[in-house]
């Protein structure tokens, strides 16, 4: 059964259609991905399902309960965690005061034991708990982003650009990141510009062009798609 389902999305910004009726599922611990050019509505998608955008049509279902009209605070209430573009952390506030920020929807007595989870898969976020988070470099931001999301116990997980702005070796790091929160049962949507990283982690990738999927398939049917190939790898 699918965790999450679209279904027929569209969603407009007044008169311009940025996602023009697409349909996907992401699978119960699944690595789901979308890739495609600046503009295809990857990040627009994302922030649909996740309620800060409202679709002009189609549904959103997560675990059998039709999401496309509920609050987005009550979403990460019921187990969907969106780490934004751009990272969106508060730079003024400490590392810690960032990630408690993320259980804002809790009250139970796990947090001090996710604060230190989030500390043991990114150390250096332990490290300089009281630090303000302003102070940090972009992947060290990112594993700020990840943890923060993390703290609020999703079932499904959506990463926008992960690795967009990072070094090579500080995107590997990131992308093994979301291979170890698979492992540990976090389903994850991601959207990822470096397509062949981001098709070599998915089970299943989409490929958005002008606010349509045009193509879909496994993550290793998409790496050797000669169509893909070319658009998204860089290769002749």
């Amino acid at each position: 059964m699918s965790m999450l389902e679209v279904k027929d999305l569209r969603v407009a910004y007044g008169k311009i259609e940025a996602v023009k009726g697409i349909s996907f599922s992401v699978g119960e611990g699944e690595v789901v991905c979308l890739i495609g050019t600046n503009g295809a509505g990857k990040t627009t998608t994302l922030r649909t399902i996740s309620g800060l955008i409202r679709p002009s049509a189609g549904e959103i279902w997560f675990q059998g309960k039709r999401i496309d009209d509920v609050p987005a605070h009550e979403i990460v209430m019921l187990g969907l965690a969106h780490s934004p573009e751009g990272r969106r952390i508060f730079p003024r506030l400490s590392v810690e005061e960032n990630l408690l920020l993320g259980a804002f929807s809790r009250s139970d007595s796990g947090i001090k034991d996710d604060l230190q989870a989030a500390y043991d898969l990114f150390p250096i976020l332990g490290e300089r708990a009281k630090q303000p988070a302003g102070t940090f470099s972009g992947g060290e931001q990112q594993m700020l982003a990840m943890g923060r999301a993390m703290m609020s116990r999703p079932k499904l997980l959506m990463l926008d650009e992960p690795s967009m702005g990072l070094s090579p070796i500080m995107m590997q790091r990131i992308m093994s990141t979301v291979k170890t929160l698979q492992s540990q049962g976090t389903t994850i949507l991601l959207v990822e510009q470096n397509a062949r990283a981001a098709l070599k982690l998915a089970d299943k990738g989409y490929v958005l062009e002008v606010g349509h999927i045009v193509l879909d398939g496994t993550g290793r049917e998409l790496l050797v798609s000669d169509e893909v190939r070319k658009a998204y790898l860089g290769e002749d």
